[in-house]
């Protein structure tokens, strides 16, 4: 059986009880704690978890401490839970972690195992056979706003379309700031007794109409080079916001371009450029770009204002924008990237 989606794990315990062992893995570790807090309410009455619910990191554990965690039988309940975080921390020939696979062979039927690994690392192939497999990557942008709004109704808290909107592009698609954002919203919404508005959440989040990221990347891509210069710092002044994301976020849209322009100079039929890209987008399933339509729309356009040598030599551009940010002493954040749009227009006119 292949690998089970956050939502497809939650749908599972709705069905039946949990199984033995799982195994969670991805580069989304809000969605790991999300996951956890289920199985755990699912596998263990909620009067019984303070006896029947352990919690450990694999490095601080021996085979004995180990064996000890998951055969200790449950306390006035049919089951009890053990997990066990940061398998990525355990090497290969690591005691434990041969405790941990000998147990997978003959696990204790009282006892639901989940073992937890941090993201960035490949999964562990031993573990993948043996366990309930729970793969959490990072969402996609419709599954993203299924998450929010999720969320928010776990606060009570609701919010106008606008609002979200303007939510999900000034945090974007970090899960864990996006959780922040929203519960300091839920305060003023229980205050004022209604849906929170787009003004309220440019208040909160520090972030104006028209001086979002994607508003940066839009002017950057549309050869508005000055306009583009000029949101270089409101944007930066943004919770979270840093030069490398900004520059990432350029460079992708970069990335996306070259691919639309590629298609064009294949003879890809301007009227299926978008459903082509679209295809491209579904497949590979990029981190951080929002809605998929939106983005080959955008990037179709795109690829009409821009020629194939200028999209090269932006991108080199943009890889010494990127190595300046990560090596400069200087804080001059801004000035790096303010500089790299100018250069966009730079382009422009040695092109012409």
């Amino acid at each position: 059986m292949g690998a089970l989606t956050f939502d497809a794990l939650l749908r599972s315990l709705k069905q039946r009880a949990p199984d033995p062992i799982y195994y969670l893995h991805g580069e989304e570790d809000v969605l790991k704690d999300e996951a956890v807090r289920a199985l755990l309410e699912r596998a263990v009455e909620s009067g019984s978890r303070d006896f029947n619910v352990d919690q450990r990191t694999a490095a601080d554990l021996d085979p004995e401490s180990f064996h000890a965690l998951v055969n200790t039988p449950p306390m006035l309940a049919p089951t009890r839970a053990v997990v066990v975080r940061g398998l990525e921390q355990l090497r290969k020939n690591a005691k434990v972690r041969g405790e941990i696979l000998r147990y997978l062979e003959a696990p204790n039927p009282t006892t639901v195992l989940v073992l937890v690994q941090g993201a960035g690392e490949p999964p562990d192939p031993e573990l993948t056979r043996r366990s309930t497999v729970v793969f959490l990557d990072t969402l996609s942008p419709a599954d993203l706003e299924r998450w929010m709004t999720a969320r928010a109704r776990q606060l009570d808290l609701s919010l106008e379309p606008e609002a979200r909107e303007l939510l999900l592009a000034a945090v974007g698609t970090d899960l864990s700031a996006l959780a922040s954002e929203l519960e300091k919203l839920t305060p003023l919404a229980r205050e004022a007794g209604r849906p929170v508005t787009r003004e309220e959440v440019a208040a909160l989040v520090g972030v104006r109409r028209g001086e979002t990221l994607q508003d940066l990347v839009d002017a950057a891509l549309e050869r508005q080079f000055a306009t583009a210069a000029r949101l270089v710092e409101p944007v930066l002044e943004q919770a979270g916001m840093n030069g490398v994301r900004m520059v990432s976020a350029l460079g992708s849209a970069l990335v996306g371009t070259a691919l639309a322009r590629a298609e064009v100079d294949r003879g890809t039929p301007r009227g299926r450029l978008e459903s082509v890209l679209l295809g491209h987008l579904r497949s590979s399933r990029p981190y951080g770009l929002g809605s998929w339509e939106q983005t080959a729309a955008r990037w179709a356009r795109w690829a009409g204002l821009w020629t194939t040598a200028e999209l090269e030599n932006a991108l080199r551009l943009i890889l010494d924008a990127d190595r300046a940010l990560k090596t400069t002493t200087l804080s001059d954040e801004a000035g790096i990237v303010e500089q790299l749009v100018l250069s966009f227009s730079v382009l422009a006119r040695e092109a012409a």
